[in-house]
C-alpha cells in the first residue's frame, strides 16, 4: 500500500494540531507568511508550466 495512505490514516485532528503548533513555535508567526507566500508562487508556476505543456501537446498533435 502506498506509504502516504498509510501515513494519513494514522494521522488524526491532535497530531495535525501539534504538527501546525511546533511549524509555528519553530518558525514564528512572521515566518509561515512568507514561506506560504513562495509556496503559493511555486505552486502558481508549476501549474503555469503543465498548462504550457498541455497546449503544446495540443498543437503538436494537430
Amino acid at each position: 500500500m502506498n506509504f502516504l495512505a498509510i501515513f494519513l490514516g494514522m494521522v488524526g485532528p491532535w497530531q495535525i494540531g501539534l504538527i501546525v503548533l511546533v511549524v509555528l513555535l519553530l518558525f514564528g508567526g512572521k515566518k509561515i507568511p512568507e514561506m506560504m507566500r513562495g509556496l503559493g508562487g511555486g505552486i502558481k508556476e508549476f501549474k503555469k508550466a503543465s498548462k504550457d505543456e498541455e497546449d503544446d501537446m495540443i498543437e503538436e498533435k494537430k
